[in-house]
């Protein structure tokens, strides 16, 4: 079904809407602890893009959450969401509380990007399964190696199995401007 959202199937797999749910979105049989539920969202963050006030809301996410993001327009927001390859959200009933995305050649090597939880749904374990769900979407299941890039999260994403490469450098490269 084209532009359809999945739902979890490490819970089943249920396409059934259920009461609080976003429209347009898969939902899972139940809610996960603490009444968020995690989307796994195909065709490129489909839905983000076209359902009424989600894009708005993610800018939102990013503009208040992360310092990194901040100020990307809707129609840049919709460019970086066609070149995920996967993305996943967290939404506490109409609210959405967390965001991630992935790049990926769907072989060798994969990219985290913009992995971001509100402040006020911190410290209850929903980066994690973010991140989680991220490398078990199959565009990232069969990678050689995931990458990212963190200023102040090396701890958290440690904890995920990720470690500091001491023999590689990030290089940055900013285009000139004409």
């Amino acid at each position: 079904m084209e532009g359809c959202d999945q739902a979890d199937p490490l819970n089943g797999g249920n396409q059934n809407r259920g009461i609080g749910q976003v429209p347009g979105q898969s939902e899972e049989p139940h809610q996960e602890p603490g009444n968020v539920r995690l989307v796994r969202h195909r065709y490129r963050g489909w839905r983000l893009r076209h359902a009424p006030g989600q894009l708005q809301q993610l800018q939102q996410l990013l503009d208040s959450h992360s310092f990194w993001a901040q100020g990307r327009t809707p129609a840049q927001l919709r460019q970086m969401l066609v070149g995920s390859q996967a993305v996943v959200s967290a939404w506490r009933g109409d609210r959405l509380v967390g965001f991630g995305r992935a790049t990926s050649d769907g072989v060798f090597r994969a990219v985290l990007w913009d992995v971001v939880v509100a402040a006020d749904q911190q410290g209850q374990g929903l980066g994690r399964r973010l991140v989680e769900k991220l490398l078990a979407a199959p565009e990232l299941a069969g990678v050689e190696r995931v990458y990212l890039m963190t200023t102040n999260s090396a701890g958290f994403y440690e904890q995920l199995g990720f470690t500091t490469l001491q023999n590689q450098q990030l290089m940055l490269r900013r285009p000139q401007k004409s």
